[in-house]
């Protein structure tokens, strides 16, 4: 049965900056790390880690770092101050083996340290960009900085870096066999509220298929009402009962059930409520294993009448 939960509703307004970062950061998450690469007018390197990012557009290809400004006293961090001399930037992503430096690598340094020593990340030339790559990340972006949008001037105001991609560099080990990044072997880290990480990679991966381009789920709606309030059916099971494009028809329903399901009937068929336990375990175990056409059937085959 779907949840409606109850909620506390605070203003942002009326909360205290380290208030409205924990309600932010510890809600808005997990976010990808962006080990930021700069360079200041005299070519001295900066590398910091940036949760506020993502990609942004695909033509021409974007990137958004977000630094702000120093909570304690609103003053300029490194990387914007390099951003806004050079307009260049190196992002690279963060795996579970370098997690640990770049977290290091967030220490307030002073402007002529170089985090690259302090963190034991290894410098490597970009191609188009002044900045270095990480050596030991499984990716790296250079970036031309188009666009500094200023969204605040107070403590822990956000500048939105604009970073057009110019180079990408992925490394051998983490492109599978159909040549695409491969989501385990790149085993990215995500940030969370306080001190928390995620790991993505392994058991942690799990998948779920897209939308049939053109195709449109039948939704939730379209399902019957005893299956939308059902306790054994999960909200994450009835949304992917709601993806199927076409309800099975009577005749596929009978064929089933005489093929599929005829050991679960004979074996309950004088125990209703122990038949529709079995058919809905059978159809969760089919909803677990990718058959939605299957769940269906199983689902409709049973009509108490």
């Amino acid at each position: 049965m779907s949840r409606i939960r109850s909620t506390q509703a605070h203003d942002p307004k009326a909360l205290t900056i380290p208030q409205r970062y924990g309600f932010l950061v510890g809600t808005v998450a997990p976010r990808p790390i962006a080990l930021a690469s700069t360079v200041d007018a005299e070519g001295r390197r900066n590398l910091a880690p940036f949760s506020y990012f993502n990609v942004f557009s695909i033509d021409p290809p974007v990137l958004v770092v977000g630094p702000t400004l120093r909570g304690r006293d609103g003053t300029v961090k490194d990387t914007l101050a390099n951003a806004r001399a050079t307009k260049e930037i190196v992002v690279s992503l963060v795996d579970h083996a370098m997690v640990e430096g770049a977290s290091l690598s967030s220490s307030d340094y002073p402007a002529d340290v170089d985090e690259f020593a302090k963190a034991g990340f290894t410098p490597v030339d970009s191609d188009s960009v002044a900045p270095a790559r990480v050596g030991e990340s499984p990716v790296s972006f250079e970036c031309k900085v188009t666009q500094i949008v200023e969204l605040g001037n107070g403590p822990g105001a956000g500048k939105m870096l604009v970073c057009e991609v110019e180079r990408v560099h992925i490394a051998d080990d983490v492109i599978g066999a159909d040549g695409k990044p491969d989501p385990s072997a790149i085993d990215l880290v995500g940030r969370c509220g306080g001190n928390a990480y995620v790991r993505a990679s392994g058991d942690a991966l799990f998948e779920i298929p897209k939308p049939v381009p053109g195709g449109l789920g039948v939704g939730v709606d379209a399902l019957p009402e005893e299956w939308r309030h059902h306790p054994v059916l999960s909200d994450n099971e009835r949304a992917r009962l709601a993806a199927i494009h076409v309800i099975p028809d009577e005749t596929d329903v009978n064929e089933h059930k005489l093929i599929e399901l005829s050991e679960l009937f004979m074996e309950h068929e004088d125990d209703a409520a122990a038949l529709e336990q079995a058919l809905y375990a059978e159809a969760k175990t089919r909803l677990e294993q990718g058959d939605v056409d299957g769940a269906w059937k199983t689902l409709l085959a049973y009509n108490p009448g």
